[in-house]
């Protein structure tokens, strides 16, 4: 199982065990190798199934969890011991790390700290290929009408293709969100519902609250009511947020306009984001006030690649040249223009890599959909004008 992150855990308390494993069998790329009730079977038990990371719960009995922790570093070093307990003080978390622990959770787990230490510990160790915790792509808009929704959802469907990922859609669009039109699609349940139950919700759940499209992408749409979006809490969205990352490799957060609390949270937990502009004067100007505005928050600006939509649609456009100048920033991406083609494919409900797989606007959407996933190094030809492409399958 090439990529996955293969886990033994080992709580003599059936309780928080049955819980730990009801998380983590329910992670996208995690292989739960074996559980243990036991501190004196788990070595013998490690020694069988060489996990890449052990989860031990040292409550029940301290002194022999702690010789069991320094075992298990001793003889499995390239298995990263990740420590739980309902305590807190200084000293024991000190113990912890010096017996081999290279993580400390507090009981009860979170979800979200779960997933963290689980890609700290996959990105410190060495040797066999490691998962990785979900990558989170936000869309955001310079303007309204620059196509964020359609991106959004065309980047999602792009990386869906692969079948060794599971993508998530999110639309952030609390008042007018339209995904789920889209893609032709009636969901069950709102991001409203899921944020209002994320207290009792476990992956397989949460799982179950989303609607999956024919493209394999699963759609968690805006509330229905208009006014039901500020019932959503910043808080309440990051914990949504943090079982998405848990439980698919790809998030695609489709932005509102208005950059809200929950447009800001998003933005804190996303890898790349996607600022989608015009070569117009009052685009260029939002993005320029927008970058301004994203140094408020620390790291966030350096996440941002300006991607030009409908390049081509004029004569009148600003140039490349001029508008990078303008911004103070290199544009990552264009796309060119095909009003068309994507006015067809969201009125019938279908998104781009269906309707029109060989338009030049489906080619463009999927190659950059690739280079975000890191999938393949793509360089443009000639020149920086949104020309044709050669696309390069080099690893990084």
């Amino acid at each position: 199982m090439s990529g996955t992150l293969r886990i033994s855990i080992c709580d003599p308390n059936e309780g928080t065990r049955d819980n730990l494993k009801k998380y983590l069998i329910g992670m996208d790329k995690v292989w739960l190798e074996a559980d243990c009730s036991r501190y004196e079977f788990f070595s013998e038990i490690v020694d069988q199934t060489t996990p890449d990371v052990a989860i031990v719960d040292i409550d029940d009995d301290e002194t022999t969890a702690l010789e069991l922790i320094e075992k298990l570093s001793r003889t499995h070093p390239s298995c990263g011991v990740i420590v739980v307990s309902s305590r807190t003080d200084g000293q024991l978390i000190l113990k912890a790390m010096r017996s081999g622990a290279r993580e400390f959770l507090n009981s009860p787990v979170q979800i979200e700290e779960l997933v963290g230490a689980l890609d700290r510990v996959a990105a410190s160790s060495d040797g066999a290929t490691r998962s990785k915790s979900a990558s989170v792509i936000s869309v955001a808009g310079a303007s309204g009408g620059v196509g964020t929704t359609s991106i959004a959802i065309n980047i999602a469907c792009a990386l869906a293709q692969n079948p060794d990922r599971s993508v998530v859609l999110v639309d952030l669009d609390l008042a007018l969100g339209d995904a789920d039109v889209f893609l032709e699609m009636i969901p069950d349940y709102t991001l409203l519902d899921v944020a209002q139950n994320i207290s009792r919700l476990d992956l397989a759940l949460l799982r179950k609250s989303l609607t999956k499209h024919e493209s394999g992408v699963y759609v968690l749409p805006r509330p229905i009511q208009i006014e039901d979006g500020g019932s959503i809490s910043a808080e309440n969205f990051t914990k949504v947020l943090g079982l998405l990352k848990a439980s698919f490799s790809h998030l695609v957060i489709d932005l509102s306009k208005s950059y809200n609390r929950l447009d800001v949270a998003a933005l804190q937990s996303s890898d790349h984001i996607v600022l989608l502009t015009q070569l117009d004067l009052p685009c260029l100007r939002n993005v320029v006030r927008l970058l301004s505005s994203l140094e408020l928050y620390d790291g966030v600006q350096d996440k941002v690649k300006i991607v030009v939509n409908r390049t081509g649609l004029d004569k009148s456009q600003i140039s490349s040249s001029k508008a990078e100048e303008t911004i103070d920033r290199e544009i990552y991406w264009r796309i060119p223009n095909n009003y068309s083609v994507v006015s067809e494919c969201r009125n019938n409900g279908k998104p781009l890599i269906r309707s029109a797989p060989k338009a030049a606007i489906t080619q463009s959407i999927c190659e950059l959909a690739e280079k975000l996933a890191g999938g393949f190094v793509v360089e443009e030809s000639e020149d920086k004008k949104g020309k044709k492409s050669w696309l390069k399958f080099l690893s990084k």
